[in-house]
């Protein structure tokens, strides 16, 4: 049986303090929503992305064994790392840690909108991961196509 968590802040601490813990394993692009006034799951989701399986391990890991340092224990976990996508549930916080190709097709970032953002990791592009799929036709780079493939073209909205 999960063991309930209990926490001795204020949710939006607590969401800005599991937003550190994820930036100290070099989780990319952090981003932290409020969702009090639209979402009855949780107040705050935080969107970060792991670059490879053991990277996801390790973020996931260090949420745990950081928080579980101040007494605080998810309510529960969905997913494993192989399955590229791991969603902690910390009761008032939702947080997915998920791979570049998963973060980019499911765009969970666009069911919330810019309005309700906190906090988003500042871009280093030096080490930002590949862009894929959409993403890089919508930068206009061929990243993470083949070498001689050229990204569709996107439509212009009118």
């Amino acid at each position: 049986m999960p063991q309930a968590s209990v926490r001795p802040m204020d949710s939006e601490a607590f969401a800005r303090r599991c937003v550190e813990v994820c930036e100290d394993r070099k989780a990319g692009d952090v981003i932290l929503f409020d969702v009090r006034n639209i979402s009855v799951l949780a107040d705050f989701y935080i969107l970060c992305t792991a670059n490879s399986e053991p990277h996801l391990r390790a973020v996931q890991d260090h949420l745990h064994q950081e928080l579980a340092k101040t007494g605080v224990r998810p309510r529960g976990r969905e997913g494993v790392a192989a399955s590229r996508w791991v969603i902690v549930d910390y009761g008032d916080v939702l947080i997915h840690v998920m791979d570049p190709e998963r973060r980019d097709y499911y765009r969970l970032e666009e069911l919330w909108g810019q309005d309700c953002i906190l906090y988003r990791s500042p871009q280093d592009t030096s080490s930002a991961p590949v862009a894929f799929g959409r993403e890089a036709a919508r930068q206009g780079s061929g990243g993470g196509l083949p070498r001689g493939r050229k990204p569709r073209a996107v439509p212009e909205q009118d």
